[in-house]
């Protein structure tokens, strides 16, 4: 049985991170961006190119607001999340590199998080660099401004056109290469460079442990022990069989 045989490696490991992307997240009511029900399905996603978002600011944000705070703004964490959370709790597993924007592995209570793409409950103004939690600003009234310097402010999260955060990228690249076991959870393996992480930690020896109910680029590549399941279902059980429950 695959969860038996995940069990058995993430029990023999001494290093397991988790790798998770935009399917971890669909059962807390976040639809991917990709796919016939993806978000690009509906929205273009020239509103989240670098470029167009500084010429037109309006149009970009009358977009941003709808998908990522007055949508997105509900989702809560769902099982998934929480077993990772628990997983790291007790020692389990080191750190969740995940490519989502949308916060919930640390409403969950994972603490050990690199964001590859950034978050979106975090802006930063283009002018003048400040930072601000999305509690602080107001989207009443759009383009979204700095209270301070009244420059235009962006999410915290990369534009298509825009580099990856460079700790962000350090930090999962170092925690790759130390992994022995990787649980990649609800990812395509489409996106680069993040899609890079789970090879760079299979040509270090690690096992890859997948979670998905499709298969993907990884699945009969570099994947050890494929679990053919949804991500709420498979983490369930797999935080059963650790004995991980209150």
């Amino acid at each position: 049985m695959p969860i038996r045989s995940a069990i058995e490696i993430i029990r023999n490991s001494h290093y397991c991170i988790a790798f998770t992307g935009a399917g971890i997240s669909v059962e807390s009511g976040i639809p991917p961006f990709r796919g016939d029900s993806g978000l690009w399905s509906k929205y273009d996603p020239i509103v989240l190119d670098i470029n167009y978002f500084k010429n037109n600011p309006k149009e970009s944000w009358a977009v941003i607001k709808e998908i990522f705070y007055d949508f997105f703004g509900k989702a809560k964490p769902n099982p998934a999340h929480d077993g990772l959370a628990k997983m790291e709790a007790k020692g389990i597993l080191k750190s969740v590199i995940t490519q989502n924007i949308d916060n919930l592995h640390q409403e969950a209570g994972s603490k050990a998080v690199w964001e590859f793409h950034g978050n979106s409950h975090s802006l930063e103004c283009t002018g003048c660099g400040r930072k601000y939690a999305i509690h602080q600003l107001s989207f009443d009234v759009l383009p979204v401004l700095c209270p301070e310097c009244k420059q235009l402010i962006k999410p915290d999260f990369v534009f298509f056109g825009e580099g990856i955060p460079p700790l962000a990228y350090q930090m999962s690249m170092e925690e790759a290469s130390k992994a022995d076991c990787v649980i990649v959870i609800g990812t395509t393996g489409e996106i680069m460079p993040a899609s890079y992480i789970p090879h760079l930690a299979k040509e270090g020896g690690a096992k890859v442990i997948e979670i998905n109910p499709e298969e993907s680029r990884f699945t009969n590549s570099i994947t050890d022990v494929y679990i053919n399941e949804k991500a709420s279902s498979a983490m369930k059980k797999i935080v059963d069989e650790l004995k991980l429950q209150e």
